[in-house]
């Protein structure tokens, strides 16, 4: 009998998944199944009560973004013991010095990944995929569940960076594990680059102070395919693909941006960044890439960066332009003290906007030039964090405490409106359909207008 039901249950799932995957709108990975932060639609107005479908409370840590393939939402947090609640609680960072807490390598955790009801917000199911004492230590503001988890409507893949990768179906069975290894991050700041999923491989980013590394996956399996050894201190960006008209390249950032063959990881093309630190993830847009790595300015050996490069297909070798030259054949611009910071690039209307975490500050550049139309502060604002979206003709710009603010897409300036949260949130938003998932540091909110 419970065999039977297993199989009925298997297969209205898997006709339920169909349907989900016709209606378009899923979203599978961090930033979404471009990794660009675009949508179709939007909510546009909201607040802690106004259009909110519902809201649940959340246990434990995290900072990654919700994931869901049709009617199922998934979501990954880090339950330390009751002990250990408010002591591991993640804490407001104005990004100036702040404090860390080596000693939560001494607290139990549960890494648990969660399924939902898209629509309700009702619990389907939880698995814990490990419970253990953290690897590592982390910064006080990061969490022990920051990589964004990803789903292609067959399995979904939950990463607690150096704790493991874990893969389960979407009745919750577990189907593979991987340990990925531990290895020293810089400063005790743990880690935040999400793995990406493409052509049935997994790709993960596995950058810190003693071997770092890309490597990729068989989905189905776990088992390494290739591996390719990188030159790279900590960094904190997640890797993209990007398709253009000359071939499909894994781009992966860094102190020097780098660009694999996603077949087998033969090195394509590098570009030197002059330092920096690498912790947004790049965006592309058609025939262009843009990279970038934050200005450091701390008498540490990263100093330098800042800068935004804007890259054509086709590069092979070092595409560094030589000396003070802006541009050659491989790179159509570059452009200095961008403000290019944690959060991600987002493109609306012919241009790039990128979000400092100081100042609340936006940054728009023209995306087929490089010349910047504005630098302006958001009023209101607190540090940007988190990465903004898009629905293609306004950009949606969340802050560290919980604002939503919606500027006009194009070359002019404008606020068209506030959407206040009033909750600490550094969490990436998920949204398709005309449905908003935000998560702050204790709740998990879907707004629809």
């Amino acid at each position: 009998m419970f065999k039977c039901l297993r199989i009925w249950s298997i297969s209205l799932l898997s006709v339920f998944l169909i349907c989900g995957d016709l209606r378009a709108d899923n979203w599978t990975q961090f930033r979404g199944p471009k990794w660009d932060g675009s949508t179709q639609s939007s909510p546009s107005k909201w607040d802690a009560s106004e259009n909110v479908r519902w809201k649940i409370e959340l246990q434990g840590e995290g900072w990654s973004s919700p994931v869901f393939w049709g009617d199922m939402l998934f979501l990954t947090v880090a339950v330390p013991d009751e002990g250990g609640k408010e002591t591991t609680r993640p804490q407001p960072y104005s990004g100036g010095g702040g404090q860390r807490r080596s000693d939560l390598t001494n607290i139990m955790y549960r890494f648990e990944l969660i399924c939902l009801d898209r629509n309700s917000g009702k619990e389907v199911w939880r698995k814990i995929a490990k419970t253990a004492k953290p690897s590592l230590p982390r910064h006080s503001s990061n969490s022990y569940a920051t990589e964004t988890p990803i789903t292609d409507g067959k399995f979904v893949y939950a990463y607690f960076g150096m704790t493991g990768l874990f893969c389960y179906d979407l009745v919750g069975n577990l189907q593979w594990s991987k340990n990925i290894g531990s290895f020293k991050m810089r400063a005790g700041w743990g880690t935040s680059s999400s793995p990406i999923l493409f052509n049935q491989t997994l790709f993960v980013q596995v950058d810190n102070e003693e071997q770092s590394f890309v490597v990729a996956l068989d989905a189905a399996t776990g088992k390494e395919k290739w591996r390719a050894n990188r030159n790279e201190p900590s960094q904190y960006s997640s890797p993209i693909i990007w398709q253009n008209s000359r071939r499909k390249e894994l781009i992966v950032g860094g102190q020097v941006y780098r660009s694999y063959d996603p077949e087998n990881g033969k090195l394509l093309w590098s570009l030197d960044m002059s330092k920096g630190r690498s912790s947004a993830t790049p965006i592309a847009v058609g025939e262009r890439l843009y990279v970038g790595t934050e200005f450091r300015n701390r008498g540490g050996a990263d100093d330098g960066g800042g800068f935004l490069f804007c890259v054509r297909p086709g590069g092979k070798g070092d595409i560094t332009p030589s000396g003070k030259a802006a541009s050659n054949d491989a790179v159509a611009w570059k452009i200095e003290k961008s403000g290019i910071q944690m959060a991600s690039p987002v493109y609306c209307r012919g241009h790039i906007y990128l979000l400092e975490r100081r100042g609340g500050i936006v940054n728009c550049i023209n995306a087929e030039s490089g010349v910047v139309v504005y630098r302006k502060r958001v009023p209101t604002a607190s540090a940007f964090w988190a990465s903004p979206w898009t629905d293609g003709e306004r950009v949606f710009c969340l802050d560290g405490d919980g604002t939503t603010h919606v500027l006009s897409g194009g070359k002019t300036f404008g606020v068209i409106s506030r959407n206040k949260i009033d909750e600490q949130s550094w969490s990436s938003p998920s949204v398709s359909n005309g449905m908003l998932f935000l998560r702050t540091i204790d709740r998990l909110y879907c707004i629809g207008n």
